[in-house]
């Protein structure tokens, strides 16, 4: 069974999943439910809920709108488009610009991580050989 997340939880994840000043409210979310046809979640008791498919397709609608500036009908033929090409078309490039900025933000977290690891590893090390 695949986990699933409620509307609030998701605007936490986008706001988490990207360094966008541009925030994201419930209601844009369910207004772009109604523009675009990839998202549609599971009602249960009159709660949405979204799976990882649907929420990495809003994070790309948002990319698309809010960070590149484009139209609503622009970003559906984005996401409509399938490409087997790299280079077949520009809508495919933005694709990519979108990838290459999440792996960009999942490698700048991982670095921060290191870096902690780093600083308590030396912490502990240094304590270690003061109390033999």
């Amino acid at each position: 069974m695949t986990k699933l997340y409620k509307i609030g939880e998701i605007i936490k994840i986008l706001d988490q999943s990207t360094n966008s000043k541009k925030k994201i409210y419930a209601h844009t979310l369910r207004y772009w439910e109604k523009e675009f046809s990839q998202i549609k979640p599971k009602l249960l008791n009159n709660q949405r809920y979204y799976n990882l498919e649907q929420i990495e397709t809003i994070k790309m609608i948002k990319f698309l709108l809010k960070e590149k500036g484009m139209t609503i009908m622009g970003a559906k033929s984005v996401l409509n488009s399938k490409h087997k090409k790299l280079d077949d078309s520009k809508s495919h490039s933005l694709k990519v610009l979108y990838y290459k900025k999440i792996l960009n933000l999942k490698t700048k977290n991982l670095l921060e991580k290191i870096k902690k690891l780093k600083k308590y590893g030396k912490k502990n090390t240094h304590q270690s050989k003061n109390g033999s």
